[in-house]
């Protein structure tokens, strides 16, 4: 039987991506696999069983397998020979690869913030959200929110390109931060930087907001891997 929120996840119209429903029965198939990886329905090192998934999903065997390979490419799943297809886990490196990605983008995104009126509704918006998910102890939530926030800054840039191109690359942070866990450790020490930095940007400083979000990245990065370190998980 399929866990009930890989069913819920199959049943619904539209994913958390805003893909779902797209294209063929392989997309379809992706985007329900993909949320259940990204919710943490399968956990990091979890074997996918083609079995149960078909089933929740309706689809066949050679359709589902079209689907892993799009998640392989977007590098949320493994195929190990002779033994299945697998949720990845992140490695150190790919942790640092990923930060280093982020401080690039973003803080070039902040810089394109011009104080016009509504530019940091996204952003704001976020931080509510974050605020009302902590406010109930929902820290995988506050997560999930927090990449919300991220994704806004980097939207800064007015730059639809930019903004697909960082897609996976908060796809891949959400899996990290399942495979970090003690989400209300981690995430709750990050929300009042948060706050922090949204302040700084409406008061119109954008180079003081880019300086302490460089700071943040730096210390998130460092929080993680020495995370990895304490739970030796690969390449750390």
């Amino acid at each position: 039987m399929p866990p009930p929120s890989l069913a819920a996840i199959a049943a619904r119209d539209t994913g958390d991506d805003g893909s779902a429903g797209r294209g063929s029965r392989s997309d379809r198939a992706a985007d329900v696999v993909r949320e259940a990886i990204l919710d943490g329905t399968f956990r990091w090192g979890t074997r996918l069983s083609e079995p149960q998934i078909c089933a929740a999903v309706d689809v066949s065997r050679n359709t589902l397998r079209e689907a892993f390979r799009t998640l392989a490419q977007e590098r949320l799943v493994v195929h190990e020979l002779n033994r299945g297809v697998f949720v990845r886990v992140p490695t150190a490196q790919d942790v640092t690869e990923l930060y280093a990605c982020r401080r690039i983008v973003e803080c070039a995104a902040v810089r394109c913030c011009t104080g016009e009126p509504g530019e940091l509704d996204g952003v704001d918006a976020a931080l509510a959200q974050a605020d009302a998910l902590a406010g109930t102890a929902d820290w995988i939530g506050v997560g999930t929110a927090d990449i919300a926030f991220h994704r806004a800054l980097v939207a800064l840039s007015r730059n639809e390109r930019l903004v697909g191109m960082t897609a996976g690359v908060w796809n891949e942070m959400r899996l990290v931060f399942h495979v970090v866990g003690e989400p209300a450790e981690f995430h709750g020490s990050y929300l009042a930087r948060n706050h922090a930095l949204a302040a700084t940007l409406a008061a119109g400083d954008t180079a003081a907001a880019e300086a302490a979000l460089h700071a943040y990245l730096d210390d998130a990065e460092q929080h993680t891997l020495e995370t990895y370190r304490q739970r030796s998980i690969a390449g750390a």
